[in-house]
């Protein structure tokens, strides 16, 4: 039997509310990686589109700055093949196949100086770009004369950017934002 005064039943109490403030740790831990991971795709983005860090560009300044280089150990004859292949290419990529693959020649100089915002005379100082892939290798190249069209390639790369791609046209004519 029981004893009625010694033992005083109490009602059963619940643990208090769990509060959603302070978080725990791994809450904490999670916010951090999203944000830290968002922070990075912003700077990735900021960087390909306006800066052109990444892409096409950054690797045509990549091989620019490679080509520079290259003049100082390589013979000059054969970085001037390689810069009038790499002006051709970032040409492509930048105004598409179908408006700059079939230009040879002064047409290709005339297309040169059109599209250049830095205002280098391609006309008159680009002459090697044409010749260069079919010179004999034993004509001489001066490598001051390349390390000027180098430096001109860049410029024009670099001035060439977001305005003059954003009204350019792609290969379909659809203009590219």
């Amino acid at each position: 039997m029981m004893d009625g005064g010694s033992t005083a039943l109490r009602d059963i109490h619940g643990l208090d509310a769990i509060p959603w403030w302070p978080l725990a740790s791994g809450w904490w831990f999670i916010i951090v990686v999203a944000g830290l991971l968002l922070f990075s795709l912003g700077i990735r983005y900021w960087l390909t589109c306006y800066k052109g860090w990444f892409g096409w560009r950054g690797e045509a300044r990549r091989e620019l700055r490679v080509l520079k280089k290259a003049l100082k150990s390589e013979d000059p004859y054969v970085v001037a093949g390689r810069l009038s292949e790499l002006m051709r290419r970032i040409a492509m990529v930048h105004s598409g196949r179908q408006q700059t693959a079939g230009l040879t020649g002064e047409e290709w100089l005339q297309w040169l100086a059109a599209h250049d915002n830095s205002g280098y005379d391609w006309q008159r100082h680009g002459q090697m770009l044409i010749t260069a892939p079919y010179m004999p290798p034993t004509t001489s190249v001066e490598p001051h004369e390349l390390a000027t069209l180098i430096a001109a390639a860049t410029r024009w790369l670099n001035v060439s950017g977001s305005a003059t791609q954003k009204s350019d046209p792609d290969i379909h004519g659809v203009s590219r934002v």
